[in-house]
């Protein structure tokens, strides 16, 4: 099985740990490093999934590049990172991103063009999502008439993230702020979501993060990444039913199987559930880019 990293440590940079993401302090910017923890039922598992970081930091580089938007992205290149010397560069290659510093805006900017997840069960309940009315007599994996916005705030590693309505939003950030980010949340889903049909995967939902510098939004974290994103083969699609997907989908379904109670630290995962998740992580990187995954 190939190696995976699981936590980074940089000579003495100081840094803070999110699920997935070491973040090292370089003053006045950001190392973002993409470890290959996996997390589910808002745990941190004990395995890995080799090259998962890799797949998530080069989708995130792709769609900033594709989708031309003004974002955090300074370099995915080491050697522009400006590190120490004695630091050794081969474990950062391919999962790191030298971003801009931005006052992060606390709301997560979720958008859904698919009647999938969460959404499904409220629908199921009382015929909307997020407090949004929904067409009567829709289906499970049904295609929304049109994307709808439904942000949520931002909880600590651990938590859930709270969904909020447009109006909620509005009273924490100000009316202008908000509506640009719906504005600019359904844009980019919108162009997202074309070119990846073209590209076999429907992209039923995600969520973007924005920060501002100088009053200037900007695009920041991960976008439209297996994490981020809830990713369907478009030539197995079919509504009526939940739909297989290109992201941590096995090792969901084998902890639901597993007896683990989701309250005590997880079991190690199976190798073949973990080269199975690899597989479908990397799938979605060449479906996406067109192009062969570089650490094969």
């Amino acid at each position: 099985m190939k190696s995976t990293i699981l936590k980074t440590s940089l000579a003495e940079l100081p840094v803070r740990r999110g699920k997935v993401r070491d973040i090292y302090d370089l003053g006045d910017c950001l190392l973002l490093v993409s470890t290959d923890r996996i997390s589910a039922f808002d745990w941190v598992l004990p395995s890995g999934i080799p090259d998962k970081g890799r797949v998530l930091t080069q989708l995130s580089r792709f769609w900033f590049e594709l989708l031309d938007v003004p974002s955090h992205l300074i370099s995915c290149d080491v050697e522009d990172f400006g590190l120490p010397p004695e630091i050794d560069r081969e474990p950062l290659t391919g999962r790191s991103m030298l971003v801009r510093k931005t006052d992060v805006v606390p709301i997560e900017c979720v958008v859904r063009g698919y009647l999938s997840g969460s959404g499904w069960k409220e629908y199921q309940s009382s015929g909307t999502v997020c407090g949004i009315k929904l067409p009567a007599g829709l289906q499970e994996s049904d295609r929304l008439p049109e994307p709808i916005f439904t942000p949520a705030t931002k909880a600590d590693v651990g938590l859930h993230d709270e969904n909020i309505t447009f109006d909620d939003m509005c009273g924490r950030l100000g009316k202008p702020l908000a509506e640009e980010l719906r504005r600019r949340s359904l844009d980019i889903y919108a162009r997202g979501a074309e070119y990846a049909a073209t590209h076999g995967i429907l992209i039923a939902d995600t969520k973007f993060e924005f920060g501002q510098i100088d009053s200037e939004l900007i695009l920041i974290d991960e976008v439209l990444t297996p994490d981020s994103s809830r990713f369907w083969p478009a030539d197995a699609y079919q509504p009526g039913h939940g739909q297989p997907s290109f992201d941590k989908q096995f090792v969901r379904d084998w902890l639901t199987q597993s007896g683990w109670d989701k309250n005590s630290p997880p079991p190690e995962l199976p190798a073949d559930v973990v080269t199975n998740t690899r597989a479908k992580y990397v799938e979605a990187y060449e479906h996406l880019t067109g192009e062969a995954f570089p650490w094969k």
